[in-house]
């Protein structure tokens, strides 16, 4: 007997790290990428506090090639590499450390062992947004609004591992949607039962990672707090030709 495979419609698909992105697959996409600890967090700062222009890039021989293009009289040089501040650069990877009399009219190059690599991956979607916790429930909105046949949201991960911060972030983003019009992948269909149970509980959730951890034990608790505060920033983050921009809202 012949199956003939029917139309399955538009497409929500959860990625549990950068890994398992297939580049080949997302032209035509809507690719959203997590790094709730800490790049997409902090990124959506820098973006929101004032930078000039961001430019979020995966390796640090791609970020000293660009930054050799730049001024160098506005330029901010930020990031981490294995959790580590980088020798040379003017700051680190917290979100703290952008606030907007430091980054106002600046040009920012970010660089981070997960979360970058995870944007310049997923580099080939139709549209990339850049998403945290902060942000989730507007880039919810936007998501609907405009409702993609094909959706991937990203988490970023660690050097392919799972993260459940991460993971956290996308049952929050999946929790502020109305998901009845897509087919979830079963990653998806796992995130948006811990959604719910995530409601009112996220810094509890972020606490009890691995990554959060970190952050009580060497005193970051407000960088934490920070990070878990779901709505607020409605900033919009896309990333177009390897740079960060806001997306304006109509009306």
């Amino acid at each position: 007997m012949i199956r003939r495979r029917m139309s399955e419609g538009r497409r929500l698909r959860v990625l549990m790290s950068r890994h398992e992105i297939a580049p080949e697959r997302l032209p035509g996409a809507t690719a959203v990428v997590l790094d709730v600890l800490l790049a997409t967090t902090t990124l959506v700062t820098i973006l929101e506090n004032g930078a000039r222009r961001v430019f979020p890039v995966a390796t640090l021989e791609e970020a000293e090639a660009l930054c050799e293009k730049l001024d160098d009289g506005t330029l901010l040089r930020g990031g981490e590499q294995d959790a580590l501040a980088i020798e040379g650069y003017d700051h680190g990877p917290y979100p703290e450390e952008y606030p907007p009399e430091v980054v106002s009219g600046k040009d920012v190059v970010f660089v981070t062992t997960n979360g970058t690599r995870a944007i310049a991956q997923a580099a080939p979607a139709g549209e990339l947004l850049i998403a945290s916790l902060r942000n989730a429930p507007a880039v919810a909105e936007y998501l609907q609004a405009k409702g993609p046949d094909s959706v991937y949201i990203i988490c970023a991960g660690s050097r392919g591992r799972f993260v459940l911060d991460d993971f956290a972030g996308a049952a929050v983003l999946l929790s502020c949607l109305d998901t009845g019009g897509w087919r979830l992948n079963d990653a998806a269909t796992l995130a948006l039962e811990l959604g719910g149970r995530c409601t009112g509980r996220v810094l509890e959730v972020l606490k009890a990672s691995r990554s959060g951890r970190w952050f009580v034990e060497n005193g970051r608790l407000p960088t934490l707090e920070f990070a878990a505060e779901v709505g607020a920033s409605g900033t919009l983050a896309r990333v177009r030709d390897g740079q960060l921009t806001e997306i304006r809202k109509e009306g």
